[in-house]
C-alpha cells in the first residue's frame, strides 16, 4: 500500500470519496488535504506557497480557497465552489498540474488522490480550522500557530 493510501485518519474511510455534494441554499465549505507523493517533505517553502497562492487566485478560480496551511509533506485548506461546472476533484487536479508545470526543474510530486470533506456547520469548520492551525505545533515546527509562516487566507469563506 502506497503512503497516504488506505484508511484516512480523520474519517475512517478507505479511499477518498469521489466528487463533492453541493447543496443549494446553504454554505458549501470543504476541508481538503493534499499529500506529497511518498510523504517526501517539500511543501513548506516560500516558493511553493507563492506559486499556490498565485494559481488559486488567478488561474484555478472555479473554487475559492479560504484558509490554507502547508506542512512539509502535505497541505490543508478550506474551499468553496465558485463555478459549479467544476467538481472539487477536477479543480484539484487542474491546480496541481498548473503547479507542476511551473516547477519542472524540481522533483516535487503530488499524491494522486486528495481527501475532502464537506463541513456541515460553523462548529465543524471552527474545529477543523483549530486542528489545521495547531498542526505545526504538534510537529514541533512552531511554538504558536501564528508563528508558522506557510499559511494564509485568500478568500473569506463565511457561514
Amino acid at each position: 500500500m502506497a503512503t497516504g493510501e488506505g484508511i484516512h485518519r480523520d474519517t475512517g474511510r478507505q479511499t477518498p470519496t469521489a466528487g463533492a455534494h453541493i447543496f443549494s441554499g446553504q454554505p458549501n465549505i470543504f476541508f481538503v488535504t493534499v499529500n506529497a507523493k511518498n510523504a517526501i517533505p517539500w511543501m513548506a517553502k516560500a516558493t511553493v506557497q507563492q506559486s499556490l497562492t498565485e494559481i488559486w487566485s488567478k488561474e484555478a478560480t472555479a473554487w475559492r480557497v479560504g484558509h490554507y496551511l502547508l506542512m512539509p509533506d502535505h497541505l490543508h485548506f478550506f474551499c468553496a465552489p465558485h463555478d459549479l461546472h467544476f467538481d472539487v476533484d477536477t479543480w484539484v487536479e487542474f491546480w496541481k498540474r498548473q503547479f507542476s508545470r511551473r516547477h519542472l526543474d524540481q522533483p516535487w510530486s503530488w499524491q494522486r488522490k486528495s481527501f475532502h470533506h464537506r463541513l456541515r456547520n460553523r462548529i465543524e469548520y471552527e474545529e477543523k480550522l483549530a486542528y489545521v492551525r495547531e498542526n505545526p505545533l504538534r510537529k514541533k515546527l512552531a511554538e504558536k500557530p501564528e508563528e508558522w509562516p506557510y499559511q494564509g487566507r485568500i478568500h473569506d469563506l463565511s457561514w
